[in-house]
């Protein structure tokens, strides 16, 4: 039997990544003479703009590797690709195909794990069974965003998976 290959959305689904953005935003703010912002309101702000934007500088390969290797969590995946990886961003499906591909994995046996919408249309337009975690960065409640599953705890997400894993 095939092995299955589980695709990992990195900001807002497998490391939070919000108290640093708030933290160099309040810095901003605080050097410019702005009041910083509470934690709460702060993380509320985090989705598809500035997100987007910090994304598409920062959010490539070299830095989501120092990211996990820094976290002990880079030996835990077959693969570790960014957007620069392939020259193509999300929601490019191919981006997805190729990541599965470079994980050893097939898109038959693969279902990808996000919390965004651009993660369940990556998912969706590559035909990959989306898992949708509910304590990301969505501007839209993620529920609405209808993925195949939907958890709030990683203690939920083998039996998501499985569910969705189509037998060889």
């Amino acid at each position: 039997m095939a092995a299955l290959t589980v695709v990992f959305d990195l900001d807002g689904t497998l490391v939070d990544t919000a108290p640093d953005l708030i933290e160099t935003m309040n810095a901003v703010f605080t050097h410019d003479g702005l009041p910083p912002l509470d934690y709460a309101a702060a993380r509320d702000m985090i989705g598809g703009g500035a997100r987007r934007m910090i994304e598409s500088g920062l959010k490539v390969e070299r830095l989501s590797r120092l990211l996990l290797e820094a976290l002990g969590m880079a030996p835990r995946f077959a693969a570790i690709c960014g957007q620069d990886t392939f020259g193509m961003q999300k929601p490019d499906p191919e981006i997805l195909r190729r990541t599965i591909e470079a994980a050893g994995g097939t898109p038959q046996r693969a279902v990808m794990v996000g919390d965004s919408g651009i993660d369940i249309a990556t998912a969706r337009a590559a035909g990959i069974p989306v898992v949708a975690v509910d304590f990301g960065y969505s501007e839209t409640p993620i529920r609405d965003l209808r993925p195949d599953r939907l958890i709030s705890h990683f203690n939920d997400l083998a039996d998501a998976v499985l569910a969705l894993a189509q037998p060889e």
